[in-house]
């Protein structure tokens, strides 16, 4: 189910008959939230509101639209209880719209909006671990940024979807990376990972600042903070080594497993919080 920007524009482009399917209300447990949405075409789909007998249920009544004509737009309510098959509890409102051409404009703008919003991840090194840690990161709802000084290491990812950036100065990326940004410094100079970190951690706006290393490397990065640096307050921000230390397994595809959840969870909560101060600012002064 793919979900970039390229790909709904393909979707869209090579089916004439489209449904789209968007779930208009939630109560209890289910599945997917308000607003969750997918694309039905007869041979394919687009997203998901959720899988399970759900979904499943929600493709052949938008399949049924399409062969037999009639109605443009339709709506169903779904207990989520052994009726189904599920056992979620909750009843889920479901819409169903044959998308038309101004539905496919507003569909690709809301698909462009929110790759637009994604909070932006810059993985510093192009190597084992940074090119694993790029392929896991792709697949969720993060910008991607592989940052390099080697072209030849930079070229050769083939990692889908993501950006890359070729430069001499990388502490220059850092100091123009949007407010909310996740800097992982997988760099193959520890002291290019040194000058790295210590300007994302100076920003006290990032999201997540992790470094690849050891106990060793971590204590020297702090005395070389301190005396280099004077910001030894700066530290605590720091996550090193990058996945923990639970799974003793140093394999690039393993450390960039563990690395990504760590990532991925760091970076959305800390969207969240954004989102949510402004509600909260207006409630006190309501």
């Amino acid at each position: 189910m793919p979900s970039n920007r390229d790909d709904i524009r393909d979707f869209l482009n090579r089916r004439k008959h489209v449904v789209l399917v968007e779930v208009k209300s939630a109560s209890g447990s289910t599945p997917r939230e308000a607003g969750a949405w997918m694309l039905v075409a007869v041979d394919c789909i687009f997203g998901t509101i959720g899988g399970g007998q759900l979904e499943f249920m929600a493709i052949d009544h938008a399949r049924r639209l399409l062969s037999e004509g009639g109605a443009d737009a339709d709506d169903i309510s779904v207990p989520l209880g052994p009726e189904i098959g599920q056992c979620c509890g909750g009843r889920v409102g479901l819409d169903f719209k044959r998308v038309d051409r101004p539905l496919r404009s507003a569909l690709v703008e809301k698909v462009d909006l929110e790759i637009a919003q994604r909070p932006h991840v810059y993985i510093f090194g192009a190597g084992h671990v940074g090119d694993a840690l790029a392929m896991a990161l792709s697949l969720v709802p993060l910008r991607i940024v592989l940052v390099d000084t080697r072209e030849i290491e930079l070229s050769a990812t083939r990692v889908p979807g993501i950006e890359t950036c070729l430069t001499a100065m990388p502490e220059m990326v850092v100091r123009d990376a949007p407010a909310g940004s996740a800097f992982v410094v997988l760099t193959h100079d520890h002291a290019l990972d040194f000058l790295i970190t210590a300007e994302a951690l100076a920003r006290g706006d990032a999201a997540y600042v992790g470094m690849i290393g050891s106990k060793t490397k971590k204590a020297t990065f702090r005395s070389w903070l301190e005396r280099e640096v004077g910001r030894p307050d700066i530290f605590d921000g720091l996550v090193c080594p990058v996945g923990g230390t639970a799974v003793k397994n140093k394999r690039p595809c393993v450390i960039a497993a563990l690395a990504a959840a760590e990532i991925m969870t760091s970076a959305l909560n800390h969207r969240i919080g954004e989102e949510r101060l402004p509600k909260q600012k207006a409630r006190l002064h309501a």
